[in-house]
């Protein structure tokens, strides 16, 4: 199965696999992208629904036309992170899966207009939805020497991010860094004795794109409503491509599957909660050896998987 652009969905047969898909039931997938996950999930439902979301206007199009042979499945333009809201709007109370994701889609990253990618020449754009925000090159201009050696090391874990920021920094504020190509010449600049294109080429881009769209944060927003959303027995399965945002769902798993107790300010427990998830995969799920070499995209895509555990109580 490949996507709109020709690519093949990552770790889709595992996505699958921990989706479960009941036929009947109600599924999201909270990043359509291209619309290879989404698809996947649509002809596996009879009864079922499948509500697509995308930020992006321009993958919602694309996927509204490929999912038209499936009228239980829907696009609509929304973030993530406003799970709770496109449900409620929707008339949905609780789905039995949802599906994330996370990063960068194939289509965003070979159209040179949106400015993602490395290679091709475009604007310094990098909004993953372009009606919203301001662009990578806007935020750049904003930025100090101090606030972008952060976000370079936070989101990217570049080891020369001073070096980095400072020539990054001086060109934006100087009105010279408004394309791609002058982004990666300017990294290049910085780091003069690398022979050939630096790898921080990469990570520097990585790290202003999810700076700029805000990434973690969403996610983060995001998990907490994926998991409010679950019906009993639900899945939630979340792919990542970046150690921040793997990191993150390991942490929501694991603090949604543990006992939460509400203290008084003495200390003593005013209340307890149970455990709301059953994490599915002790470690992240990784690709095979075969779609590594089929895809390279694939080659840092973890996946991780939970159950939504009944309300004490409630049915079972």
């Amino acid at each position: 199965m490949h996507d709109a652009a020709g690519h093949v969905p990552v770790l889709s047969a595992e996505a699958l696999h921990y989706l479960n898909i009941d036929p009947a039931g109600t599924y999201v997938d909270c990043t359509a992208g291209g619309g290879g996950h989404s698809e996947l999930i649509a002809e596996r439902l009879t009864t079922g629904r499948l509500i697509a979301l995308d930020r992006d206007p321009e993958a919602v199009e694309r996927v509204r036309q490929r999912l038209a042979p499936y009228p239980a499945a829907q696009a609509i333009c929304r973030n993530y992170a406003e799970l709770a809201g496109a449900l409620a709007e929707l008339g949905i109370k609780t789905v039995e899966g949802i599906l994330v994701d996370a990063g960068l889609s194939s289509c965003q990253l070979d159209d040179a207009r949106r400015g993602f990618s490395l290679q091709a020449e475009g604007p310094l754009d990098m909004r993953m939805d372009a009606t919203r925000g301001v662009s990578a090159a806007a935020w750049l201009r904003e930025q100090t020497r101090e606030s972008l050696m952060q976000t370079l090391r936070a989101y990217g874990d570049v080891r020369p991010a001073r070096r980095i920021a400072e020539t990054v920094i001086a060109r934006a504020h100087a009105g010279r860094l408004n394309t791609t190509g002058e982004l990666r010449q300017a990294v290049c600049d910085a780091l003069p004795f690398v022979h050939g294109e630096p790898d921080e080429v990469r990570t520097v881009f990585q790290a202003i794109r999810i700076a700029v769209n805000d990434e973690l944060n969403a996610l983060r927003t995001g998990l907490t409503q994926m998991i409010d959303a679950l019906a009993p027995g639900g899945r939630l399965a979340v792919i990542s491509f970046h150690s921040g945002e793997d990191r993150i769902v390991k942490q929501a798993f694991r603090s949604a599957s543990r006992v939460q107790r509400e203290l008084f300010p003495d200390g003593r427990v005013a209340q307890t909660h149970p455990p709301r998830l059953r994490v599915l995969t002790p470690r992240p799920v990784s690709p095979s050896e075969t779609e590594r070499r089929a895809n390279p995209r694939a080659h840092s895509a973890r996946l991780r998987a939970a159950e939504r555990l009944p309300e004490e109580g409630g049915p079972q």
